[in-house]
C-alpha cells in the first residue's frame, strides 16, 4: 500500500508521520509515534479508552483514520500533565484510587478534562452522562465520579 504524508499538532507539538490510509489515528498515535496513553479497548468506539480531542472535540481514535489528522490539532492523555506536575484531575484520580488496571483511565481522564474545559461546575449527572461512552471494567465508577466532581472543585478554587 501507499502511505501518506501526516502534518499535524499534537499536543501542542508540530508533527509530521507516514501511515497507511486504513490505519487509525489510534494506530498511529500508539505504534508510529509511541504515545501509547491512549488504550484500545474494543476497537469499535463503544468503550472510549483511546478517546483523544481533535479540534476540540472528544473522539474515539480508533474511529479516526490517521490521514484524517492533516492540518488538525490533537490532545492525548500525555499532553495532559505539566511536565512532572499532575493535572488536578489526574491527582483526583490517585486520590480516589479511581483506577485498577488502567486500561479505561487514559480516556475517562481526557472525557473528563473536555468536559470542565467546558463545564467548569458540573452536576453528578452531568458528570455522569459525560462520561458514559467510557466504560470501566474494574472499578466502577463511584471513585471516578467523585474524582472528577472533587477536581472541578479544586480547580475552580473552591478546594
Amino acid at each position: 500500500m501507499t502511505q501518506t504524508h501526516v502534518s499535524t499538532t499534537i499536543n501542542g507539538d508540530k508533527v509530521e508521520y507516514l501511515c497507511e490510509t486504513d490505519e487509525t489515528l489510534l494506530d498511529v498515535l500508539r505504534d508510529t509515534l509511541s504515545l501509547t496513553g491512549s488504550k484500545e479497548g474494543c476497537g469499535s468506539g463503544d468503550c472510549g479508552a483511546c478517546s483523544v480531542m481533535l479540534d476540540g472535540r472528544l473522539v474515539c481514535a480508533c474511529l479516526v483514520l490517521g490521514v484524517e489528522a492533516q492540518d488538525r490539532k490533537i490532545e492525548t492523555i500525555e499532553g495532559m500533565a505539566s511536565g512532572d506536575e499532575l493535572h488536578p484531575l489526574q491527582q483526583k484520580f490517585l486520590e480516589h484510587a479511581a483506577l485498577q488496571c488502567g486500561i479505561c483511565t487514559p480516556g475517562f481522564l481526557v472525557a473528563a478534562k473536555a468536559l470542565l474545559d467546558e463545564n467548569p461546575d458540573p452536576t453528578e449527572t452531568e458528570v455522569r452522562y459525560w462520561l458514559a461512552g467510557n466504560l470501566c471494567r474494574c472499578t466502577g465508577y463511584d471513585k471516578i465520579i467523585r474524582a472528577v466532581m472533587d477536581a472541578a472543585t479544586e480547580m475552580r478554587g473552591q478546594a
